[in-house]
């Protein structure tokens, strides 16, 4: 394989140019890949180390998609630089995209112009979630690409979240479970039903599900892939980076009230930076969108340099350990008819 090439919405985000310039020069310091900046050209050369000058590519354009703007929008606005970006996948002139723009629009966009992994209904947006084990993450998937879903699509998601598991975070053989409102076989709602069914199947072909898991085990580290619809995900996406703030704060203004405690936080703190890095947005830079057939991240609008140079570190890896041909092969061992 020869470098990978990374197409970049430089101007998609709530800050504009600067940071997602800063980051992808960032990221060109410790990976040799191909970077093409997709936006303003002087706003981007502003911004552009002078030594890359010449080792990037830059597509112009001006136009950006707003975060207020509707989704579908996205799809008549072909000179915007999510489209372009996003166009360059689907022509095979970049093997992954990049954008801290519109979240929706950059869904749609992937999903219609570079398309669908053959027997992928919908492709899922997973992201990585702490657990109570040192450097142990659990893969959760889906957190916002489909709020109504049907069996079939969270059966995709567990396939699809093995398949990263495996290939990405480097786990044997993961252990995936369905998120549901109870650990027994019997609980869950219609939808959960009907996944732990198609799951079950699986299972006595080889594949390693482990049945239903509640919300605590989300943090547990027991499972390595969990699985539930994209609302419920979102929700408990939102939740969990509240929750991890007011903690935070909660610990700061109590360790401030007397001598003691304030000793108490000195000796907690590198516990604190712990928790903090391993719950750090920026430290993973995006949220893949898994089933798509190429590789696309999605960042969000206030994306540091940091989380845009993490992005386009992990869309690279993306490509290299070729997920997407694990899911293929294991869509077509496990589905109940070898596909869709």
């Amino acid at each position: 394989m020869g470098k990978v090439r990374v197409a970049i919405d430089a101007i998609g985000g709530d800050f504009g140019a600067p940071p997602i310039v800063t980051g992808a020069a960032q990221a060109l310091g410790v990976a040799d890949f191909e970077a093409i900046l997709v936006g303003d050209r002087a706003a981007i050369l502003a911004e552009l180390p002078h030594r890359l000058h010449n080792k990037v590519k830059i597509v112009e354009t001006s136009e950006a998609i707003a975060m207020g703007d509707q989704a579908t929008d996205a799809l008549k606005r072909k000179e915007s630089s999510i489209y372009k970006a996003v166009e360059l996948v689907a022509k095979k002139e970049a093997d992954a995209v990049v954008s801290a723009g519109h979240s929706g629009a950059t869904m749609s966009l992937a999903t219609l112009k570079i398309g669908r992994l053959k027997g992928v209904s919908r492709p899922a947006i997973a992201t990585l979630m702490p657990t109570a084990i040192e450097g142990k993450h659990t893969l959760v998937l889906d957190v916002g690409a489909n709020v109504d879903s049907e069996p079939k699509h969270l059966f995709q998601s567990a396939i699809m979240g093995h398949a990263y598991a495996k290939n990405l975070l480097k786990i044997d053989n993961p252990r995936v479970a369905l998120l549901s409102n109870g650990e027994e076989d019997s609980k869950g709602d219609k939808l959960v039903k009907g996944s732990f069914a198609l799951l079950k199947a699986a299972r006595e072909k080889g594949f390693n599900f482990a049945g239903n898991a509640e919300g605590g085990d989300i943090f547990s580290g027991h499972f390595d892939v969990i699985v539930c619809d994209g609302f419920v995900g979102n929700a408990l996406l939102k939740t969990s980076e509240g929750l991890a703030k007011a903690i935070v704060e909660v610990i700061k203004e109590n360790a401030k009230k007397t001598l003691l405690r304030k000793f108490g936080g000195l000796l907690l703190k590198p516990a604190f930076k712990t928790l903090k890095k391993s719950m750090d947005y920026d430290e993973y830079g995006g949220a893949p969108l898994v089933g798509v057939n190429g590789s696309a991240f999605i960042s969000h609008g206030k994306s540091t340099p940091k989380a845009i140079k993490n992005a386009c570190l992990n869309a690279i890896r993306y490509i290299e350990s070729d997920v997407n041909s694990l899911i293929l092969q294991n869509l077509d061992r496990f589905s109940p008819k070898g596909g869709d």
